[in-house]
């Protein structure tokens, strides 16, 4: 169960690990999309799920924002859910429409200070890594930009390159390949140095010091499925990281696979919530 549409860089990883683990399990994973709300609707769902191992969340930043930038949520992410396996890091992808005239981040920077208020930024949603990689960017350079959320960054995509909104900080596996077809232009990834896949397009932190916001993808199920299961399925997940069919999917796309203990994954998640909650309030930021 995924909380982003069909298209975006969510629903690629979801389906690329599916079909891996169909034919690793000879067990049929089906992708469900239950986009909305920064993906929170899809997590809700899947908590209140029977707890059997055959409902399964595709995780990631997202609920490690949410936990601070949402105020009512009627679950807890970390009390909820159990861990099973992580997929996948990448960072974000800042892309421009191809109509704006800046080529690089600090010509970003001075042309949103000269028009403060006019440049639109689109994001896969509120909470979503794509919409805090943007606010914190705003907050560092201090650029007047407006937030126009979508329900997912496939559907974002049409309008950023049509110029109706201006730019994105989407996941990179989606905005690489539109960068690397001319249909919009890259100017930084969000990693702290420059990405491996992508060497040419430089880091934003070479231009914005200390800038960083990364995504994580991996898999996690509702409190109390049984430790038996979600061994098995980290099992799974982690032999299929290493099969290099799935490691040249990945690269096509600039992920890395990341394999995991259940133990990892539930720190890593403790830890990028503590990171964005930190973020969140530096960017001053909150969704009802």
């Amino acid at each position: 169960m995924i909380g982003f549409a069909a298209g975006g860089p969510v629903d690629v990883v979801a389906r690329i690990m599916a079909q891996a683990l169909s034919e690793h399990l000879g067990q049929q994973f089906v992708v469900e999309n239950r986009a909305g709300s920064g993906g929170n609707i899809a997590t809700e769902a899947a908590i209140n799920s029977t707890p059997d191992g055959y409902t399964l969340l595709f995780s990631g930043a997202n609920n490690a924002i949410s936990a601070s930038l949402y105020k009512k949520l009627p679950f807890d992410f970390i009390r909820d859910t159990v861990p099973v396996a992580v997929f996948t890091q990448v960072p974000n992808l800042l892309v421009v429409s191809n109509a704006m005239p800046v080529k690089t981040v600090q010509e970003l920077i001075d042309y949103c200070k000269a028009n403060p208020g006019k440049i639109s930024f689109a994001s896969s949603g509120n909470g979503t890594t794509v919409h805090m990689s943007a606010e914190l960017f705003k907050a560092m350079t201090k650029c007047d930009m407006v937030h126009v959320p979508y329900r997912g960054s496939a559907l974002a995509f049409p309008d950023v390159i049509s110029d109706k909104v201006q730019l994105i900080f989407d996941n990179l596996p989606t905005a690489m390949a539109l960068a690397r077809s001319g249909s919009v232009r890259a100017l930084g990834v969000t990693s702290p140095q420059r990405w491996p896949s992508a060497p040419d397009i430089p880091a934003i932190a070479e231009t914005v010091p200390g800038y960083e916001a990364s995504v994580f993808y991996g898999m996690s199920a509702p409190k109390g499925t049984p430790q038996e299961i979600v061994d098995i399925l980290n099992k799974a997940v982690n032999e299929v990281l290493a099969d290099p069919k799935v490691i040249e999917r990945f690269a096509t796309i600039g992920g890395v696979p990341k394999p995991m203990t259940p133990a990892d994954y539930g720190k890593l998640i403790a830890d990028e919530t503590a990171k964005w909650r930190k973020v969140v309030e530096f960017a001053g930021v909150s969704v009802e």
